[in-house]
């Protein structure tokens, strides 16, 4: 992680956690010659647009008090989505056993793309079952990992 994200993640966790939410991730990048802020959220019960609200009201005079971010930026509060990407190792641990895609830098099993149930996560490899067969994946040849809605 970068150290802006790092910082943001700091300073972004106990206010999406007293919105009553979990914080999911932070990126902080430059899409089209514009930097973005973006914090994504997640509840139990699904994230709502005042959820998103309720934490970007909490959250951007906070950011803007520390000065964190030199230069201007865009600043979004979003849900994760149905069709999150899995990264850190609890993600993995919380969607054990659902639909995920796993991509790669380059083939394994003829393609790059891969459709199945998550069934290991170990130091970053992961294993799914594809079509009852197991087929486990290297961290360093996985792009990234996301859950998948049937």
């Amino acid at each position: 992680m970068s150290k802006i994200v790092d910082q943001i993640t700091q300073v972004a966790a106990p206010i999406v956690r007293e919105a009553g939410c979990e914080l999911w991730d932070v990126e902080y990048i430059k899409e089209a010659g514009a930097w973005f802020l973006r914090v994504y959220i997640d509840r139990e019960a699904g994230v709502s647009i005042d959820d998103c609200e309720r934490v970007s009201r909490a959250l951007d005079p906070k950011l803007d008090e520390l000065d964190l971010i030199p230069g201007q930026y865009t600043f979004e509060v979003s849900s994760a989505g149905a069709e999150r990407q899995l990264k850190r190792p609890q993600d993995f641990m919380r969607f054990m056993g659902h639909l995920v895609e796993v991509r790669l830098y380059r083939p394994a099993f003829g393609t790059k793309e891969h459709l199945g149930t998550l069934t290991a996560y170990t130091d970053g490899d992961v294993t799914l079952e594809v079509a009852g067969e197991p087929r486990q994946f290297v961290k360093n040849d996985i792009a990234m990992v996301k859950l998948r809605i049937a």
